[in-house]
């Protein structure tokens, strides 16, 4: 197998302090992106990796040109993007085929918006449909094949326009693991054989192995906004073996990166006003975002790390549970919130009240974390409107409502129902799924929480 040459000389795309805002009401703007800086040489392949909600596809898109940056300027070869970049292509992780299309014509979408001939788009698309190993599936409709098929016709629309820069934005995760694997591997192939015009692949993912098997350069965000924590070099020759020594210390190293990194000092300007003459507000009152973490998987991640003597390493973990960072780190970053556990150096460490909850029963862990409960603003918040309505009953919506002057629409959904199944598994108030109500019991306004937030 001959390796892809590299010129790190000459820069194909240039980030330039690119940050975007979205407009939320009363003239707030959520930051997504922050000052973001890096370049994609030619003949890199690129990994974004981040977790959910750090803006990876965002910046995708940016980079595309398919949205634009707040502040800030993509270059492509020196010159700014403006509008869809001609010389890039997307493959998206949803497919995104026409099913009323068979498999040659959804190839020969993007030729026929450049205007080639038909008879040279066809040419060219049944080479591709061979290259990707789907030759005899010209006529078919995407209903007809399976998922990994289907994603081979997006690869094979995507190249059929020859571009030089290949965006895939999580293009594996939606299909089964060893149909994935099968992808990746011919993928690589493919750019490693120069096999494919590209001359440059930048992939969004949030599994830190995919990115180390496929990448030879890391790129990694923080959330909240996102901003670039690290830019790691992948030296490891081609072909990788997952299970070689110097692969899992890199994926560890990455681990450690993620897991340790701390935005709580940078996040101050998070949301900001709009209106130049306005004040910035700096006393107004704001919700942090909480972890989105299901306190089933907490008490089990944390009974598993009791058994193995108080502490475990988290790439580990993960690896044993079949959890992608992206789904390890709202758990670990729960029990960090309650203080029952610690990460450190990528390894997650039970703290003395950690080890008394697993010791603990149901009840008693209730309690613990109604303790804990106290100190997180979106629960005080719920609890203080439930203690002061005159039925201590109020409507999802009103607390929706609310945290939409903090939050995207969809962020507030996911942070107001994290919340209340928080507040569910601690008793401390109900919640009617029919009718969307919050309420309090007697009990619960007996609760020594609820009666500190009466006068709050």
């Amino acid at each position: 197998m001959s390796v892809k040459e590299r010129n790190q000389n000459t820069s194909l795309v240039r980030l330039l302090g690119v940050t975007k805002m979205y407009t939320q009401p009363d003239n707030y703007n959520i930051r997504v992106l922050d000052d973001i800086n890096f370049d994609i040489q030619t003949g890199e392949f690129v990994a974004l990796l981040g977790p959910s909600g750090s803006g990876k596809s965002t910046l995708l898109r940016i980079i595309t040109g398919l949205s634009e940056p707040s502040y800030g300027t993509v270059l492509y070869r020196g010159e700014p993007v403006s509008g869809p970049n001609p010389h890039a292509a997307m493959v998206f992780q949803s497919f995104a085929l026409y099913p009323w299309l068979t498999v040659q014509q959804n190839v020969e979408l993007g030729l026929v918006a450049q205007g080639v001939a038909p008879d040279k788009r066809h040419q060219r698309a049944v080479q591709l449909i061979d290259l990707i190993g789907l030759n005899g599936y010209e006529d078919a409709f995407p209903k007809e094949l399976s998922g990994g098929m289907r994603q081979r016709v997006g690869f094979a629309r995507a190249l059929a326009v020859d571009p030089e820069l290949l965006c895939m934005d999580e293009p594996f995760s939606a299909l089964d693991f060893l149909t994935a694997e099968n992808l990746r591997s011919e993928l690589l192939d493919l750019w490693l054989e120069s096999r494919i015009p590209t001359r440059a692949i930048l992939m969004v993912t949030h599994g830190i192995e995919e990115a180390v098997y496929m990448a030879d350069r890391i790129v990694l965000l923080s959330k909240n906004p996102a901003r670039i924590i690290a830019d790691l070099p992948n030296l490891l020759p081609f072909p990788r073996n997952r299970k070689a020594p110097e692969f899992v210390q890199l994926v560890d190293h990455v681990y450690k990166i993620v897991t340790g990194w701390d935005d709580t000092e940078n996040d101050a300007d998070l949301v900001e006003s709009t209106v130049p003459s306005q004040p910035s507000q700096g006393g107004q009152p704001r919700l942090k975002p909480i972890p989105y973490g299901h306190l089933s998987m907490l008490s089990g991640l944390l009974e598993l790390v009791a058994d193995r003597g108080g502490h475990d390493d988290l790439y580990r973990l993960g690896a044993e549970l079949f959890l992608e960072v992206d789904d390890l780190l709202p758990v670990t970053e729960t029990a960090e919130l309650f203080h029952l556990a610690e990460v450190r150096e990528g390894d997650l460490f039970l703290t003395e009240l950690g080890k008394s909850f697993v010791d603990r029963d149901v009840n008693e862990r209730k309690a613990i974390i109604r303790e804990q409960l106290k100190d997180i603003p979106i629960i005080r918040m719920i609890t203080r409107v439930l203690v002061s309505k005159a039925n201590h009953a109020m409507s999802k919506e009103f607390f929706t409502d609310i945290l939409e002057e903090h939050f995207s629409v969809n962020e507030s959904e996911r942070q107001l129902m994290t919340a209340i199944n928080w507040g569910r598994f601690a008793d401390l108030f109900h919640y009617d799924t029919d009718t969307e109500l919050l309420y309090l019991d007697d009990d619960q306004m007996r609760d020594p929480l609820a009666l500190s937030l009466q006068d709050f």
